[in-house]
């Protein structure tokens, strides 16, 4: 009975020789522990998995040493489990590198042995999505056609896999949407996409937001403000407060006398609402030489004496002309009706 007890033991220490050469040459102890498990944690039995009886682990002073970094996992005492000691956060160990994980060497004493550890940190979902920035300034001519696409830049997320896939929605928009599109490269590239035509003048700033939700479960979510400015085209022509001006002028009135002013306004903005004026026809043509009009300001002035008993009325077609590229232009009619004054005797025959 003695000789076979001997013998028992000596195949038991010849299996830990084998053990301890497998995990020199051939393999490892493998385990996994997901991020964020909270210290205590068991992460794998080391001591049982290397074949250890048990109170050999506290005997043969069983023990961790880390590669580099701090390992985050420790050896608990009489039992030889492996278990978490501090925070693990895969993203800050790896990054977006996966598998993550944790290469260690376990030591064992008399006789002194070397085994290989590697522990991988799966992935939580514990990273929401994140813009850029909170908000985007997007500039959009007036007249841009419906289907044009604008790029936006997506969001990014410290998660991997399923966790970091991304979703993308637009907050309620008449005039946009927005598209995502997979590129030859797999990776996905953002559009917001204008759907109905713009009009500044009816609205010049569109406030939108964009929601970006990754796959997890359950998702979490991050957004962005699109503050879009809708650029002016000149799509509005001058117009007159009044489409016909009356005036009665005594015919004795003096040169430079103000006859009138005729006043447009353009709805669009900068050079594109600013205009000049010019009297397009004068009806007698001989009114040119009687009337002017400041360009700027549109006042209408007498330049010369007027006679009732040769020309009674005049006529005046004025036109205000934008200064836009494509420039437009708004009309009016100018009447001018001479008042009769007692200025001629009477004539005996």
């Amino acid at each position: 009975m003695v000789g076979g007890g001997a013998a028992r033991r000596s195949w038991g220490a010849a299996v830990l020789v084998l053990q301890a050469a497998w995990a020199l040459v051939g393999g490892q102890v493998r385990y996994s522990v997901p991020e964020e498990a909270e210290a205590g944690t068991v992460v794998g039995r080391l001591a049982q998995d290397l074949g250890l009886e048990a109170g050999e682990a506290e005997a043969r002073r069983l023990r961790l040493v880390s590669r580099g970094r701090r390992a985050s996992v420790e050896v608990s005492g009489a039992s030889g489990a492996l278990v978490v000691s501090s925070r693990l956060d895969r993203e800050e160990l790896c990054g977006k590198s996966a598998p993550c994980a944790l290469r260690l060497e376990v030591l064992l004493d008399r006789p002194l042995r070397v085994f290989h550890v590697e522990v991988e940190v799966t992935d939580i979902n514990d990273n929401a999505p994140r813009f850029p920035a909170a908000s985007k300034n997007i500039s959009i001519a007036e007249l841009s056609l419906p289907g044009s696409r604008f790029p936006l830049e997506g969001a990014s997320d410290a998660d991997i896999g399923s966790n970091a896939q991304l979703s993308y929605t637009l907050s309620p928009s008449e005039h946009f949407s927005i598209e995502e599109e997979t590129s030859d490269s797999r990776t996905k590239s953002l559009f917001l996409v204008l759907r109905k035509p713009l009009d500044r003048e009816s609205l010049s700033e569109h406030r939108l937001v964009v929601t970006a939700s990754d796959g997890g479960r359950p998702a979490l979510t991050g957004t962005v403000q699109l503050v879009i400015s809708v650029l002016d085209a000149n799509d509005n022509a001058p117009q007159f407060n009044q489409s016909v001006y009356k005036v009665d002028l005594s015919e004795d009135a003096a040169e430079g006398t103000l006859v009138v002013r005729v006043n447009a306004t353009d709805p669009d903005e900068g050079i594109n609402s600013e205009m000049i004026y010019e009297i397009d026809t004068f009806n007698p043509p001989s009114a040119s030489d009687i009337f002017t009009i400041d360009a700027n300001s549109g006042h209408i002035r007498l330049t010369a004496p007027l006679d009732y008993e040769t020309v009674p009325l005049y006529d005046l077609h004025v036109k205000a002309k934008d200064k836009g590229w494509s420039p437009l232009s708004g009309h009016c009619k100018v009447v001018v009706e001479v008042l009769d004054v007692n200025d001629n005797a009477p004539e005996v025959w």
